[in-house]
């Protein structure tokens, strides 16, 4: 399986940005894209991003689309969101995943490759 650590979380005002990365290690070759996740308190846990590791294809779930990034390292081992213009409804746990791009997208959380995920609390 696939190591995934995050990085970047913490305690950002109402319109900031943020910037959490995702550094992959150990058996890399089963999974061809990267993802994000988030929980908020008393939420499920939503896909908001993927990015393919083959071709570059992003996606976007509709409630960061627009104010989010999703971008590779030359090596493909670490992958970063960035999230701007930063709501109190963007609080939450952010889980980085591994797993094939249609797990991904699908949200096939059982197909992924999860790590073990960064607060990221929005003050207003």
């Amino acid at each position: 399986q696939a190591h995934l650590v995050e990085s970047g979380g913490g305690l950002v005002q109402s319109g900031g940005s943020l910037r959490l990365s995702c550094a992959a290690s150990g058996r890399t070759l089963n999974y061809d894209a990267i993802g994000w996740f988030r929980q908020a308190p008393g939420k499920e846990r939503e896909r908001i991003s993927c990015i393919s590791l083959w071709d570059g294809s992003t996606y976007f779930s509709d409630s960061v689309k627009g104010r989010t990034t999703i971008s590779t390292d030359d090596d493909k081992r670490t992958v970063y969101l960035e999230l701007n213009s930063l709501e109190s409804e963007d609080t939450a746990v952010y889980y980085c995943v591994a797993g094939t791009i249609t797990s991904c997208v699908r949200a096939v959380k059982d197909a992924l490759n999860w790590g073990q995920g960064t607060q990221v609390t929005v003050s207003s």
